[in-house]
């Protein structure tokens, strides 16, 4: 079984815990994920919502939060271990955060919900390698085609998100429909057979992760044979003692059901998989007050948004899942409790090879 090479460093293991935010893959989580072999990913996304300024100065906050969030994972990973972060080009300060993350010296950077035009422009000069996520083929030549052009930079890896995959979505509403969805098997050998014409042309290797409704190693064996590097799993990592969310964020999850699993309009303007819960319910038919903007999401409008999805998402990682916002992914269903990382390693590499 090979890992995943990201620079000088490779993972044990072939697997990528994907970032949630906010809030739910922080230092703990992310940290304890590289330590047993994975890569284990921080979300940057409203980041620093523990600190005291963050209400008054939402970006200052963040970008303290995003060293410490970092220097804690690495205490717990270790220097030797590859630790990365998962960064929204559709945060308003998007250039920022990526600039301070670079500056923790982070080994990788994921970027999507958008197409990350110009971060080979920000990681310039540094250790730090970057991977967009993609959603097909197309997105995937668009993105590499620019990147060469502009930059004469090649991507270090690509994320491919299919349609089974929580929180937002790369795809339009009419696509994620039973009869119209993609499958990421057809996707991921799109993307690998592209990808391999890209390596023979610029001698540069180049991971192919797949991601979104991956549940367990027979799962990650299949996208293997298909010439995936490795994959991205999220939910799962949700339901485990290290995961930074309360643990009510963690029963919700223990306790959904197939029919509680829904396709929901997010006020970023691209649609999500959330557990429909009652606060999705109400807000489908109240706009709720808005009393303080965060400005966290270019696409966002205060004036014509039902509610604060910054708001929405830090009450439910606090654990008020009545006024909170829990996004999942489409296997959230068949979790029924609560393990560690260390066996959940073990249970998600125990039939790869």
């Amino acid at each position: 079984m090979k890992g995943i090479k990201i620079g000088n460093k490779v993972s044990k293991y072939p697997i990528i815990q994907g970032g949630m935010g906010v809030g739910v893959s922080l230092h703990k989580l992310a940290g304890n994920v590289s330590k047993e072999g994975g890569i284990g990913i921080i979300s940057t996304a409203d980041i620093g919502y523990k600190e005291k300024d963050f209400k008054n100065d939402p970006m200052q906050a963040n970008l303290r939060a995003i060293g410490k969030e970092i220097e804690k994972a690495r205490e717990i990973a270790g220097e030797d271990k590859i630790l990365g972060v998962n960064i929204m080009v559709a945060l308003k300060n998007y250039a920022e955060i990526v600039k301070e993350c670079v500056k923790q010296k982070i080994d990788l950077i994921i970027s999507g919900a958008g197409i990350p035009k110009d971060l080979p422009e920000y990681v310039k000069g540094s250790n730090t390698k970057i991977a967009p996520i993609v959603s097909s083929l197309r997105c995937c030549k668009l993105i590499v085609k620019h990147w060469m052009t502009k930059y004469s930079y090649v991507p270090d890896m690509v994320v491919i998100e299919g349609p089974e995959a929580g929180g937002h979505l790369g795809f339009k509403e009419e696509e994620l429909k039973e009869e119209n969805k993609p499958k990421l098997e057809d996707i991921t050998t799109e993307v690998v057979n592209y990808i391999k014409e890209v390596e023979k042309g610029t001698g540069k290797e180049i991971p192919v992760i797949s991601a979104g409704g991956i549940w367990n190693s027979k799962d990650i064996k299949r996208f293997l044979d298909l010439g995936a590097s490795g994959v991205q799993i999220a939910t799962r990592f949700v339901a485990t003692e290290e995961c930074d969310a309360d643990v009510k964020f963690k029963e919700a999850y223990i306790n959904a059901k197939t029919e509680d699993i829904k396709i929901i309009k997010s006020p970023v303007g691209m649609p999500g998989r959330a557990i429909y819960n009652n606060f999705i319910k109400n807000t489908e038919s109240l706009k709720r007050n808005i009393e303080k903007c965060y400005n966290c999401i270019k696409t966002c409008d205060i004036k014509t948004t039902p509610y604060c999805i910054t708001k929405a998402l830090v009450n439910a990682v606090n654990g008020d899942l009545d006024n909170g916002l829990i996004f999942c992914g489409s296997n959230v269903d068949k979790i029924n409790k609560i393990t560690t990382v260390h066996d959940l390693m073990n249970e998600l590499v125990c039939d790869i090879n």
